[in-house]
């Protein structure tokens, strides 16, 4: 394993750093004038299907905000899009299955990724290793939180259907995961074989789980997909939210770093993973206070990480879409070193 340059990557690695790293979950879209201006053109979809719009939205926030990564602007549920399983992103709602899955018959529908199936991604991933100096991160979502959105048909808050395949038939449910692990695998691979530095998996609603369920339905899943890639030698990182109780768990993962939501503080969280590498985990709401109040929110991160190596500065969860740039810009220096 080579010794990586970018602070980003060394900072996945447990590396000394000249300056603490930071890039932003969401930091691609949502807030950004320029990500509008773009949307006001091109349907969502359009956008992920072209490598170079794509490349063009991804790249907008590390010209912006002087973040130290890139990640790659798609949805975790392209991979499914890209195997013919119906999806329609509906504003205000998001990503909505005119089927649901059902029953045992629905597997069928959920066949393996082929790397012909979606090239606008390694196409795009290929274009932005050619323009970034920062190191590029892609991602896939973790199988729970993708069957979640393909059980209840579109977001949810309560997961009912979902649970109520786990409970109800485990084995189905178990094959289900597995099947979305093996699909999360060869995306992965794929954009890392274009060229991706790092990788994250999100299991963005894996905090609905209680911990005994999490580690007997979805874990041996999670661990499927993070085997599926340790041949490669690229940092993966494990992100949920409302994650605090499964976190020892989540560090059995597989993963590289644990991703932290803004539900736990910095230093205990740390306790608990060991020896492996965090990232996060500044509340997105607190960009939308007055700065000194973010700066001061900032420096307590900063604190609790005690400049041990093995820290990337991130927020909790995504960039608010009301989020000021500026602010984001300022916490990001802030981070490195200013004032």
């Amino acid at each position: 394993m080579s010794e990586p340059t970018s602070r980003f990557l060394r900072a996945c690695r447990g590396l000394d750093v000249d300056a603490t790293p930071v890039w932003f979950m969401r930091q691609a879209g949502r807030s950004l004038p320029e990500f509008r201006a773009l949307r006001d053109k091109w349907a969502f979809f359009d956008v992920v299907r072209s490598a170079e719009l794509t490349a063009e939205v991804t790249m907008q926030p590390v010209r912006r905000l002087g973040v130290d990564a890139a990640i790659l602007f798609s949805d975790i549920v392209v991979p499914l899009m890209a195997i013919g399983v119906e999806v329609e992103m509906r504003p205000g709602v998001g990503p909505v299955f005119p089927e649901p899955f059902r029953t045992e018959a629905d597997l069928a529908r959920l066949r393996p990724l082929e790397p012909l199936d979606a090239p606008y991604v390694t196409d795009a991933v290929k274009v932005l290793v050619a323009e970034l100096d920062v190191p590029l991160i892609g991602f896939a979502g973790a199988p729970f939180t993708v069957a979640s959105y393909l059980v209840e048909g579109g977001p949810s808050r309560t997961y009912t259907r979902t649970k109520a395949l786990m409970y109800g038939e485990p084995d189905l449910f178990r094959r289900l995961l597995f099947a979305l692990a093996d699909l999360a695998v060869s995306s992965l691979r794929g954009q890392i074989g274009a060229g991706a530095a790092a990788v994250q998996l999100f299991d963005s609603w894996a905090g609905a789980l209680a911990p005994d369920d999490y580690r007997t339905h979805v874990l041996p899943a999670t661990r499927r997909v993070f085997e599926g890639l340790a041949d490669l030698d690229v940092p993966r990182i494990h992100y949920g939210l409302g994650t605090g109780l499964l976190l020892g768990d989540i560090a059995a993962s597989g993963a590289d770093v644990v991703g932290l939501d803004f539900h736990v503080h910095l230093d205990e969280a740390r306790d608990v993973v060991g020896g492996l590498a965090v990232q996060g985990n500044l509340d997105p709401s607190v960009c939308l206070a007055p700065w000194d109040v973010v700066a001061g929110r900032v420096d307590d991160v900063l604190a609790r990480a005690g400049g041990r190596p093995g820290h990337v500065f991130n927020l909790g969860h995504g960039v608010l879409p009301e989020t000021d740039p500026a602010i984001l810009r300022r916490v990001v220096e802030r981070v490195h070193g200013g004032r």
